[in-house]
Parts: C-alpha cells; sequence; structure tokens
C-alpha cells in the first residue's frame, strides 16, 4: 500500500476549523461508498485497537449514524452523526456528537460539524472534510483526546480497505455482463470453508485464491500485520453452473467484527430430487437442520439448514 499523493491536516485556531484534504487511490463510487455505509464506515472509522461498531444508520436528510467506539479494555463510546444535507456523489454535512447507548447527546462534550466534498479524478478521489466547532476551547479539547493521531489512523485503516476493494474490481471485473453470487465474510477460516464448499459442489475455484499478502506491496509488510498476510482476501466459487460464492476473512487484527447471524440465505434450486438430497445432506453435515427436507404446499422438494460455519442455506427442487 502506497503513501497518498495528498494529505493535509490543518488547524485553523482563528476559525475553530480543522482543515482535512485526503486522497484515495479509487473511484469516487467506491470511496462514497466508505464514507457512507454504515457497514464500510465500521471497518475503519475507529483507530486501532478500538472497533466501530454501527448501532443504526439511515443515511438521508434527517437521518442519522448512531455508533460506538469500543476499546481493547472494553470501554465503549457511543456517538451520534446527525445529516443535515445530501448531494449524492458530491458531498454531505452533518453534526458529530457525544451521546450515550440511547443517542441522548451529551452537552458537556464538544460537538463537530462536518462538511465533506469528493472530486472525482478518475481512479484517484480527493476528500475535502471541514471540521468545524462552536469555539476555541472545543477544538483544543477535541486535538488534546488525540483526534488528529486517531482520524489519521482511521483513514489510514480506509486505505486499506479501498485498496482491497479497488484490486478485486480490476482483477475479476473482465466484462459489462451482470452476474449473481453471494458474498460471505469468516472470521479467518475462509480457506477451510472454502475447500469444504469445493467438495459438495465438485467445483473449482475461478481466477485460484488472492490473499491480503497479494495486494499492492503486501508482500513488503506495509504495516501488515504477518497473521494477515496468509488470510484470503478474495475467492470465488461457481456453484450450479453459473451461481457464484465469493467470500473473504475479515480479520480482527484490521479491525473487523464477523458476526454470526440468521438474516442471510442463499437459495439453491436443483435440477433434480436426488441432486437436493446430496447437496442439502452434505452440506448439513456438522450442522442444523432448520426445515427437513418435504414436499411443500407451493410444489417444490425443500428443505433449509445452517451449516458447520454458521451459513444458512434453502435448498429445493421444483419438477
Amino acid at each position: 500500500m502506497t503513501a497518498p499523493s495528498i494529505f493535509n491536516f490543518i488547524v485553523q485556531k482563528e476559525d475553530h476549523k480543522i482543515r482535512v484534504e485526503r486522497s484515495f487511490a479509487a473511484p469516487l463510487d467506491l470511496v462514497w461508498a466508505a464514507f457512507t455505509d454504515a457497514e464500510i464506515l465500521a471497518m475503519w472509522w475507529a483507530p486501532k485497537p478500538y472497533q466501530c461498531v454501527s448501532h443504526a444508520q439511515e443515511f438521508k436528510e434527517g437521518g442519522i449514524w448512531h455508533y460506538y467506539m469500543k476499546g481493547p479494555e472494553g470501554d465503549v463510546h457511543w456517538c451520534l452523526f446527525e445529516y443535515q444535507s445530501i448531494t449524492p456523489q458530491t458531498g454531505f454535512k452533518g453534526q458529530d456528537a457525544f451521546c450515550d447507548e440511547n443517542a441522548v447527546k451529551n452537552d458537556t462534550k464538544p460537538t463537530a460539524y462536518w462538511n465533506y466534498q469528493f472530486v472525482d479524478n478518475g481512479e484517484e478521489t480527493i476528500v475535502n472534510i471541514d471540521i468545524s466547532f462552536d469555539d476555541l476551547k472545543s477544538l483544543e479539547s477535541i486535538i488534546e483526546m488525540g483526534f488528529k493521531e486517531g482520524f489519521t489512523m482511521g483513514l489510514g485503516n480506509l486505505d486499506e480497505y479501498i485498496s482491497a476493494q479497488f484490486y478485486l474490481r480490476k482483477i475479476k471485473k473482465s466484462d459489462q455482463k451482470k452476474r449473481v453470487s453471494t458474498y460471505l465474510n469468516f472470521p479467518g477460516n475462509t480457506e477451510e470453508a472454502f475447500y469444504f464448499y469445493k467438495k459438495v459442489f465438485r467445483s473449482e475455484f475461478v481466477g485460484g485464491i488472492q490473499r491480503f499478502g497479494d495486494l499492492p506491496g503486501g508482500d513488503k509488510g506495509n504495516g501488515m500485520p504477518d497473521t494477515v498476510k496468509n488470510l484470503i482476501l478474495h475467492v470465488e466459487l461457481p456453484v450450479l453452473d453459473t451461481y457464484l460464492l465469493m467470500a473473504s476473512d475479515a480479520p480482527k487484527e484490521m479491525g473487523f467484527e464477523v458476526k454470526v447471524g440468521n438474516n442471510m440465505y442463499i437459495n439453491l434450486e436443483t435440477d433434480s430430487r436426488e441432486e437436493t438430497e446430496r447437496i442439502f445432506n452434505e452440506l448439513s453435515e456438522g450442522g442444523t437442520i432448520t426445515q427437513a427436507l418435504a414436499d411443500m404446499f407451493w410444489g417444490a422438494y425443500f428443505g433449509s439448514l445452517t451449516d458447520k460455519y454458521g451459513i444458512n442455506w434453502m435448498v429445493g427442487y421444483t419438477a
């Protein structure tokens, strides 16, 4: 990962303001998403070893982002960002304040007023940020908290995310054809999981396996922990000919937090009852069956399960 071509951090005490100018080696749409999508924000916003956890977000004028920073000792710091104006792909404004778990603001701590502007330079995007405060005391208080160091580290986290995503976009997207896929994240066992799926579906990886150490400059370190270099950055596996599974590891060393949930199913429609049974039985090995295979009222032979890696599946056949 190379240093950004532009990075300026200027404190203007006379205006109670901080001005940040930062470039990112990626197109506008990718950078815009990184600053406006709660799931992506949570990946990079907190300086290591802190983690950012998004509690709720509505990215719209009048909406909020309610989140907290969690420290290595378990300390938690809640914040509330209120979106005031948004011009898609151009900029947005809002105010950020300390609060509690119920989004009640803490008036004893400074409120910051953020103004983001995005400049499209092709494969590079420049983000200009003005952060204003009510008075000099509030500005100096934020500086004393280590804002410059923390925000700089967070932007470095974002560089890692953007480098990975733009790298994958360039090497994987060879044409403009539409396709459907499901993307999965694992806490460090993507390789184990995908060799299991490879066996089940009797398929082969598309383009091999990319690892974090394969990123530009990754072989030289550039701050990447050794424990991360051999983890999976990206892997693709065809399922039932045209359907793709994609995945990557989300290592805690880079500020990620993988949560196993029940909010995603991968739906497979096979071409025979026999194939349905084979896939269902092999996937359920070591897992939990939530709906045993049976003939359903809508005409399908269908079942659902959670496999041993916490991924939810629906498997069915309609004659």
